[in-house]
């Protein structure tokens, strides 16, 4: 079979590292992928924004199966665009991808179906949710209500850093038409985790649980970024934990979805707050998450070509998962500046003595070649990932492996899964 994974990230590497394992994938083919991802598949040069190229590129080359990395052509309408043509692609439609493209819609949409989350209030006027952020005081969460790369999100420690937030979102408009209208909620303390399932609209088979590291400093300081580093499993995430998770939020999310006309196909993902073993939903998104995709695909060991293929037949039922009991932890190598203003086109070294390794993979980000030379070409760089007989093992092969490597600026986190370890 002919696949086409669409995106250019550290997730859509681990996706085509995954697909190439299986027997029935004759060729893969990404659009537009980056220096890592065009060792193992053609990349081709169409922006994901270019639905009509995406769906001719896929007729001319007779590809079979489509998947989609990133929110923003979900968003966009990329799916309803090929099941017009018949063409065969994984992640939900236009209206049900609103789970992640509008804030307000998830909000609006978790209260209907009683899924348990911070208590908000919604503002298109900048003076009323002012107003109302010094009514309620610090800590407290103001979020961009559309897409916004990650960065939309303000946990506010102090009533001063609140407004600053809503100022450069509603004033500023730093993420543009997202920011018109706003959420105001509570900050809801815990441990936070990750839970990813697949879904064909009626069936749900879940991913394991996995938790990632938002801020760009160690100690979670510093500005949000897209991700620095994510582990799998998260020891939050209990038996028990879990069983919650599918019966309070998965479930009640993907019948809500039916009951709104929405068939909600692909990958649902679940930013949670866990507090005293009871999750909260902080974030859906419409898509693999990233970096978590590195580590669960490391611990994957079914095909995921026929968990795509069950998705889009809706037969999801009957196929099953398997995982490796190992633990897996990646850590990001972003450029210096990163999620502010970075350089890019710097050298990167190193990775030959890392292939050397056993039981690591890194999986690029923001790489491309120049004259044959590897260079930088975005924030998040790689994703330096390794599996071990549990957490403390894949993280110290982690930090082994991206020790060796070296670019101008070079920056990650030093302290990813501590918390796994206390």
């Amino acid at each position: 079979m002919k696949v086409l994974v669409i995106g250019s990230g550290g997730r859509e590497h681990a996706l085509v590292w995954k697909l190439a394992q299986s027997t029935r994938v004759d060729k893969i083919y990404c659009c537009p992928g980056n220096a890592g991802i065009s060792e193992i598949a053609e990349c081709i040069d169409i922006s994901p924004k270019d639905h009509n190229g995406l769906v001719n590129f896929v007729k001319y080359e007779w590809i079979d199966l489509t998947v989609v990395g990133p929110e923003e052509p979900l968003a966009h309408g990329i799916v309803d665009a090929f099941e017009r043509e018949g063409l065969r692609i994984v992640g939900p439609t236009k209206d049900a991808a609103q789970i992640e493209a509008s804030k307000v819609f998830a909000k609006d949409f978790m209260k209907r179906y009683g899924i348990p989350t911070a208590e908000y209030r919604v503002f298109t006027s900048y003076l009323h949710a002012e107003e109302y952020i010094r009514m309620k005081g610090a800590p407290i969460v103001i979020k961009a209500d559309g897409l916004a790369a990650g960065k939309g999100v303000v946990v506010a420690k102090t009533v001063d850093e609140a407004i600053e937030a809503l100022r450069r979102i509603m004033k500023e408009k730093v993420f543009g038409k997202a920011g018109e209208r706003v959420v105001v909620e509570e900050a809801l303390e815990g441990e936070e985790a990750s839970y990813l399932v697949f879904t064909d609209g009626e069936y749900i088979l879940p991913m394991v649980s996995s938790q990632d590291h938002k801020r760009v400093f160690d100690n979670d300081e510093g500005p949000n970024t897209g991700g620095m580093g994510a582990y799998s499993p998260a020891p939050v995430v209990t038996p028990e934990v879990e069983r919650k998770i599918m019966e309070k939020i998965m479930k009640p999310a993907i019948k809500g979805m039916r009951k709104e006309g929405l068939k909600y196909k692909g990958i649902l993902y679940a930013g949670l707050m866990i507090r005293d073993n009871e999750p909260y939903v902080l974030e859906f998104n419409c898509r693999f998450g990233d970096p978590e995709t590195q580590p669960i695909m490391m611990r994957m060991k079914s095909d995921l070509l026929e968990v795509f293929l069950a998705i889009t037949e809706e037969s999801l039922s009957k196929t099953s998962l398997q995982w490796r009991p190992d633990a897996s932890v990646c850590v990001v190598a972003a450029s210096g500046g990163y999620p502010g203003k970075y350089e890019k086109g710097k050298p990167i070294e190193g990775l030959d003595e890392v292939k050397k390794m056993e039981d690591v993979v890194v999986f690029h980000a923001g790489t491309s070649y120049d004259n044959g030379r590897l260079i930088t070409a975005g924030g998040r760089v790689l994703g330096v990932t390794a599996l071990g007989r549990d957490i403390k093992e894949a993280r110290d092969r982690a930090y082994e492996a991206i020790e060796k490597i070296y670019f101008e600026g070079i920056h990650y986190r030093r302290d990813i899964a501590h918390r796994a370890l206390k």
